[in-house]
């Protein structure tokens, strides 16, 4: 008779720290480990992070950072998402979504009233189940000396307040993307 176990439902839980160890635990080591190497951009490190561990391995991450924005005239504050990942061997079970809800759950707290992410075009589907919208207008983000590129990713965004409405006009993030 084949024993009975109850599947245990993965917890999210928020990481004191992300080290690249941590990375590597998740991805794997690699020199592209998010498949975005070929944009030639540098990134900012995330400042709260989210986990899943299974089998006391870290299997999933989703970092958090507030960042300033200029949208249109306007400017103001969004907590950037980045940094997601889930092991290869573990992708297909909802992982992201706990990790990435979990991780708004708090971005929820952290005062802006929208969460904005740059993701490769074949991931756009994925955040589009979660409740994120593609922006259509491009976004500049600063690079080391004092470079202002366009991003090439796409930009995605979801409201962090029932009441959030994304203003339109042109985006210019004031830092390093995420």
């Amino acid at each position: 008779m084949p024993e009975n176990r109850s599947a245990v439902a993965p917890t999210v839980v928020r990481l004191p720290h992300y080290t690249k160890a941590d990375q590597e635990e998740i991805l794997g080591a690699s020199d592209d480990p998010f498949g975005v190497a070929s944009t030639g951009l540098t990134w900012l490190p995330k400042e709260e992070h989210f986990g899943i561990r299974h089998e006391d391995r870290l299997v999933a991450h989703a970092g958090l950072l507030r960042l300033f924005v200029a949208i249109g005239d306007a400017e103001s504050e969004v907590v950037g998402v980045g940094g997601v990942a889930v092991a290869p061997g573990m992708q297909g079970q909802g992982l992201a979504r706990l990790v990435v809800t979990a991780a708004l759950e708090h971005a929820r707290t952290m005062g802006p009233q929208h969460a904005l992410l740059f993701c490769r075009p074949p991931l756009v589907p994925l955040y589009q189940r979660l409740g994120w919208h593609p922006l259509d207008k491009d976004v500049l983000v600063e690079q080391p000396e004092d470079r202002l590129v366009t991003m090439p990713l796409r930009t995605m965004v979801t409201p962090l307040r029932d009441d959030a409405r994304w203003p339109s006009g042109p985006v210019r993030l004031f830092s390093l993307p995420m």
